[in-house]
């Protein structure tokens, strides 16, 4: 099988398995919100018709309304609640699917299953605040999809859910600021769970994209840290996975 993998920024990852694009909580326009993207907006050939989109959470940095209406029609996965959310605010083609559910792309053999991911920090008062990872299988490669999460034990569980091995493992490293709110994990900790789960490659997501508007503020060459950080954690911590960090709009091919 081919596989294609492409970083957008920040959470946004573009995956081609075998001509089947997947898209993750894409951040399709310059900005998010209140935060600043660094750089221009992600080229459009990039990231169009994907087969399905996957929505980890619904912080304006993961679930931006104007983003998702980019990509119309296309299946939008997410929390059952935040499924339902993301209807009623101009994504009618939200599918709410259940933890340990597999849902299959339709006439393919990609198969995608919400897991469990720990990020109750910093609710939202008018969102719902279901988190959740993904799981991507075809009969002979796996990926992980973290989303936003703290380490928890059951991760070790993930390849059983999976099928077999993680293939490739997505974890977020950073945030939009040199310290992270709980619900996280700094590039130490996600070294740490690639092994827990097996991952044969990593690449580093959330880190180096997005700041605040007080970013100036900040320690300079903060935004360029984390990415690399989790690559020296991946020799020491992970030392069976391959980490390939990427700038922002970068690709990878994996066999």
């Amino acid at each position: 099988m081919s596989t294609g993998l492409r970083w957008l920024g920040h959470a946004s990852v573009v995956l081609d398995v075998d001509g089947v694009r997947i898209l993750t909580d894409p951040l399709l326009r310059r900005h998010a919100h209140l935060l600043r993207r660094r750089g221009g907006e992600p080229a459009r050939g990039h990231w169009q018709d994907p087969a399905a989109v996957l929505v980890s959470h619904l912080h304006h940095d993961h679930a931006e309304i104007a983003s998702l209406v980019r990509v119309p029609g296309a299946p939008v996965l997410a929390a059952p609640a935040n499924a339902r959310w993301l209807r009623s605010h101009r994504v009618p083609s939200a599918v709410g699917v259940a933890e340990g559910m597999w849902w299959q792309v339709p006439g393919t053999d990609v198969r995608i299953m919400a897991v469990h991911a720990v990020h109750g920090h910093r609710p939202m008062p008018h969102r719902p605040n279901a988190a959740c990872g993904f799981l991507v299988a075809t009969p002979t490669w796996r990926a992980w999809f973290a989303g936003d999460t703290a380490p928890y034990p059951a991760m070790a569980d993930l390849p059983a859910l999976a099928g077999g091995p993680i293939d490739l493992a997505l974890v977020p490293v950073g945030g939009w600021g040199p310290r992270l709110s709980g619900g996280h994990m700094d590039p130490t900790q996600a070294a740490r769970v690639c092994a827990t789960v097996g991952a044969r490659v990593a690449v580093p997501v959330h880190w180096g994209t997005l700041h605040s508007p007080l970013s100036r503020s900040l320690p300079p060459g903060w935004m360029d840290l984390a990415g690399p950080a989790f690559a020296v954690a991946a020799t020491r911590e992970a030392p069976g996975c391959t980490a390939h960090v990427l700038a922002p709009g970068g690709s990878i091919e994996l066999d």
